[in-house]
């Protein structure tokens, strides 16, 4: 438990220690693109399953090529999709299409490119690249019957879905989203659809982060709770029954209706921390319910709210459901200080220059209640807290909130 504010690399290194025992379900293989596997995905028969035709052309036997014949009767036309046919005489051919099964008794496919065709017969200009089983897919050569085609824990994507159809799979294991409810405390808060009073302001931290979180395919519920200690209890009492992961908004600084940090305590929640060396977003608390329920209690002014949740619950629920992170470093274009002794999380608009490298201009707004111009901007750049000037051409660490 700390008590005293705590550097951002240390929050990452508090929640990834925090994990999710999520159980798996069934469904349709359409809906689990983007969902992580719950199983592994074998090869129902040898991949291909027959010795496929790669070109257009003909199939012959390779003695032709031995015996210097160049001249093929055709007795047929093999086409993807329909039952081999037997090549009869050595000394024929066999029309064959891409993706065709490769006629019985030919082990050489010679493209069309190769021929000429005289009436019913087809003339091989050009026997230097035949060989035996020359532009012809083996059977089994990819991969053969019963083996791990994907592995359980590989994130669902449109290249799994065509492994998926291809053996047959209607239906595939996957784990189970996480049952989010993301809740905003504040008497002044009234919502979307009402005019609010000149003391008033409508909710929008909610709406931001369960849009952010759809973006990554997760549903939430959003509630709103008054800023009254007893309601407070109640009602988070309550949802501590229905949810595996609760995002707050407001109610975690110094003020004197601040009441979460102090009815999370008389829940039982245990504190992890309540406090981050960074700017926005300082009186970030975090904390586990006794059945190992995260609680990411943000501050309520938007670009606090909205850059720890960017900053720490998106990377920490992609790593649960093993996502890539979107994280990496980009170039500063111009030079930048920040003279507080916090991390700054400068946001920027990203962009390429002509060498191809990800560069960044910096685009302050108004603070941490600057709500308009998070659309300004696409990212924050993490400025340490051991510096207080930034030089251009520095490369700092990016965090994405536009895709």
């Amino acid at each position: 438990m700390q008590n005293h504010l705590i550097e951002p690399s240390k929050v990452d290194e508090i929640i990834s220690k925090v994990h999710l025992d999520l159980p798996s379900e069934k469904v349709n293989f359409i809906e689990s693109l983007g969902r992580t596997l719950a199983e592994d995905i074998y090869a129902d028969r040898d991949f291909p399953p027959f010795d496929r035709v790669a070109m257009d052309g003909i199939g012959i036997h390779h003695s032709a090529i031995e015996n210097n014949n160049n001249l093929f009767a055709i007795e047929g036309v093999q086409p993807a999709g329909s039952s081999q046919l037997t090549l009869k005489d050595n000394g024929n051919c066999i029309e064959v299409m891409t993706g065709a099964i490769l006629p019985k008794g030919a082990d050489v496919v010679i493209p069309y490119e190769w021929t000429e065709r005289k009436g019913e017969k087809m003339c091989v200009l050009d026997f230097k690249h035949a060989q035996t089983f020359t532009n012809v897919h083996r059977k089994g050569v990819d991969v053969k019957k019963g083996e791990v085609l994907i592995k359980k824990g590989t994130v669902i994507t449109s290249a799994e879905i065509g492994i998926i159809t291809t053996v047959g799979k209607e239906e595939v294991i996957v784990k189970t989203l996480p049952k989010v409810a993301v809740i905003a405390t504040g008497d002044e808060l009234v919502g979307v659809d009402q005019i609010p009073a000149d003391y008033q302001i409508r909710m929008s931290n909610c709406y931001s982060i369960q849009s952010r979180l759809k973006e990554e395919g997760i549903s939430s519920k959003i509630y709103h709770i008054v800023d009254d200690k007893d309601a407070l209890k109640e009602k988070i009492k309550g949802l501590f029954t229905s949810y595996d992961i609760f995002v707050f908004s407001g109610g975690v600084s110094k003020g004197k209706f601040d009441y979460l940090p102090q009815v999370f305590e008389e829940l039982g929640v245990v504190k992890q921390f309540h406090g981050v060396k960074q700017r926005p977003g300082k009186p970030f608390w975090f904390g586990i319910t006794k059945n190992n329920q995260p609680i990411f209690a943000l501050p309520g002014n938007p670009v606090s709210t909205y850059l720890c949740a960017n900053r720490y619950l998106l990377p920490w629920l992609r790593q649960e459901l093993n996502k890539e992170i979107n994280q990496g470093k980009a170039i500063l274009d111009s030079n930048y200080s920040f003279s507080k002794p916090l991390t700054y999380f400068l946001q920027v608009k990203s962009y390429y220059n002509k060498l191809g490298e990800l560069c960044v201009s910096p685009t302050t707004g108004g603070g941490s209640g600057d709500l308009a111009n998070l659309s300004n901007a696409d990212a924050f750049v993490e400025l340490p807290s051991d510096k207080n000037s930034f030089k251009k051409g520095d490369k700092l660490p990016i965090w994405f909130y536009k895709k």
